[in-house]
């Protein structure tokens, strides 16, 4: 539930490699404030605090004061303990951030905000959010733009979206489900009549 006041909150979320990215830029630039739940995990990535409890439990994975990321991935992406470890260390880290850039664009007279977070249901996030939006993809076309995007083996590619949750649980959980299985043109337009349907929705 939303609980800060005269602001609207879009949750988006989706699958590694779905394009939840452009989906992200297109509402960026039809008036949504943007949150990027990524760049703030890279920020926080940072914090001194944060990488001596990561020390802590992934020693081999902090090095020189700084989160060897790959090493790290290829931990938490193959144990699910693991991964529950890591994100209970960073998800209340996100969680404060999130909350300081809400109140910082609410201070600001903005008041359509997209929170756009990979694991939105999992970190609790979704429950101050006013709907939510997924975006899914054909599994090939998500292996095929990992690939290309990250440059790192298939099968790490496979270990990443092995991990992460199926289409049906997106579209149980979702006001709104954008399949990008088509051209770019496509996807705009898919995100554009999520756009209007949301701001008409919400009088924005």
């Amino acid at each position: 539930m939303n609980t800060f006041e005269n602001v609207t909150i879009i949750g988006l979320t989706g699958q590694s490699g779905a394009g939840k990215t452009t989906v992200s830029k297109i509402f960026s630039s039809n008036g949504f404030s943007v949150i990027d739940a990524d760049a703030i995990s890279r920020k926080v990535a940072t914090n001194g605090i944060f990488l001596n409890e990561v020390a802590e439990l992934f020693p081999d994975c902090v090095i020189n004061g700084e989160l060897e990321r790959r090493k790290l991935a290829g931990i938490v992406f193959n144990d699910k303990k693991a991964l529950d470890d890591y994100t209970s260390l960073i998800y209340p880290y996100i969680t404060f951030e999130v909350f300081k850039l809400i109140r910082y664009y609410k201070s600001h007279g903005e008041k359509l905000i997209l929170l756009d977070a990979p694991t939105l249901f999992e970190s609790g996030l979704d429950a101050i959010c006013d709907c939510i939006v997924s975006v899914t993809a054909p599994l090939d076309l998500k292996i095929q733009r990992i690939l290309e995007r990250d440059g790192i083996p298939y099968e790490m590619v496979h270990s990443r979206l092995s991990s992460q949750n199926t289409e049906s649980y997106f579209a149980n959980r979702s006001d709104y489900l954008i399949s990008n299985d088509s051209t770019a043109d496509e996807l705009n337009n898919k995100t554009l009549l999520v756009i209007d349907s949301i701001k008409e929705r919400f009088n924005a």
